[in-house]
């Protein structure tokens, strides 16, 4: 983990005054205990050794380290007894901190979950002081509750790149489906204006067919007439040259 280039943001916790590393012997061997000359931060020393009050603090609250003006510094948390005083000034500092940086009320805020999540550390160094084995199982809790944190965001990212994804599909598959609509739009048109053409050609066969009924059936009634007036005459004379 790289060394940050700037000195840390003030905190709701309580740290002893900077120590420059290297800066003596007592403060390296100091380092060295807590691990920061090649060793994990937070490690606690082995089992065989009944671990300090400090050890314990310091794998809970890992010191802060920072790099200013080339120098390397480390600030460790204060082991000192809390009182009933330094509870009420954290609650006011609390509220001092959540008004300066703005943080919101409700709803989803980092900046109200980091200064909530620093008073809770300044809490279980307050506890641990007076009873390891209580700032121990508080420290415990805060984990789990961190990770639980970790899992609803892993689960919301997913769920904002599962419905992105599925925006995006939608999106393609409606460009689609306009396409689509448009396509048989203009085929309805075509097959209208077919329609269309048809029924007029079925109109002009129909009246072209009935003009030519009319016209059939006129010739076969001047047929008929000429063909009765033939049969009259035809009877008429007949009868003329029986009488004769």
């Amino acid at each position: 983990m790289s060394i940050p280039n700037h000195r840390p943001r003030e905190s709701l916790v309580q740290y002893e005054a900077p120590i420059e590393v290297g800066q003596d012997t007592h403060q390296r061997q100091k380092v060295n205990l807590t691990g920061t000359a090649g060793k994990k931060k937070g490690q606690l020393q082995p089992l065989e050794t009944k671990p300090t009050t400090d050890d314990i603090l310091h794998a809970i609250l890992p010191p802060r380290e920072w790099l200013e003006e080339n120098k390397h510094y480390i600030q460790y948390v204060s082991n000192q007894k809390p009182s009933r005083t330094d509870v009420i000034n954290l609650q006011q500092m609390l509220d001092q901190r959540l008004m300066e940086r703005q943080a919101r009320e409700s709803g989803i805020c980092p900046i109200r979950e980091e200064l909530h999540s620093q008073c809770f550390d300044e809490i279980i160094r307050q506890v641990t002081i007076d009873c390891p084995e209580r700032g121990l199982l508080l420290m415990r809790v805060r984990d789990e509750i961190k990770m639980t944190i970790a899992a609803y965001q892993t689960l919301y990212q997913s769920s904002v790149t599962f419905g992105s994804r599925k925006q995006l599909q939608a999106e393609h598959g409606k460009a689609d489906l306009i396409k689509r609509i448009e396509e048989l739009g203009e085929r309805k048109i075509r097959l209208e204006n077919k329609v269309q053409e048809l029924k007029s050609k079925c109109d002009a066969i129909e009246k072209r067919n009935k003009e030519r009924r009319v016209v059939e059936e006129g010739k076969r009634a001047q047929e008929i007439d000429f063909l009765k007036y033939q049969s009259t005459h035809l009877e008429n004379f007949l009868k003329n040259l029986a009488d004769k």
